[in-house]
């Protein structure tokens, strides 16, 4: 029976960690507002009222390490695996920026890129060791010579998101 048990667990985490799950329009309360509304919403409860876009943001965060904010910004791509991260565009001269959700608590539809999303959270200067990067190109569905190519760490402003809306 121990010998079960000790295969069990680890199955278990396994299969819920790497199992693809559909992203739904329900929102954290399990209502559906992508049919009622025309947009996603997800976490904590926010609107896009006082949100900055992506160059007043870069001003705000200069000489800072992190702070919390409200931002809009066109999704470039989104997890492809499970809608469990995004990337928003910063603008031609900034890198992109990785969005997360905070406590893995919920994800996004992965249909979502090209749409404007307005997430709020904590914004910070991360380092994405060259592990990290090449899981996020696998989910990301690039290409085993693109992924290979990811060779040294890199450092850029993460986002940990506690809501997100999605027009």
């Amino acid at each position: 029976m121990n010998k079960l048990f000790y295969f069990l667990i680890p199955a278990l985490m396994l299969a819920s960690c790497g199992g693809e799950e559909k992203a739904t329009g329900e929102n954290a309360e399990g209502t559906d507002t992508t049919e009622m509304t025309g947009m996603y919403k997800a976490g904590d409860e926010i609107t896009p009222d006082g949100a900055m876009d992506n160059q007043q943001l870069l001003e705000a965060m200069l000489g800072k390490d992190s702070m919390e904010v409200k931002l809009t910004a066109k999704i470039n791509s989104v997890c492809q695996v499970k809608g469990c991260w995004m990337r928003l565009d910063m603008g031609e001269k900034a890198q992109e920026l990785m969005v997360r959700f905070k406590d893995y608590a919920f994800f996004v539809p992965k249909d979502v890129s090209g749409k404007n999303a307005t997430v709020q959270g904590w914004i910070k200067v991360d380092t994405l060791s060259v592990e990290e990067q090449k899981h996020y190109a696998e989910d990301e569905g690039l290409a085993r010579e693109e992924i290979e190519k990811i060779t040294e760490p890199r450092v850029e402003l993460t986002f940990e998101a506690s809501g997100v809306l999605i027009k």
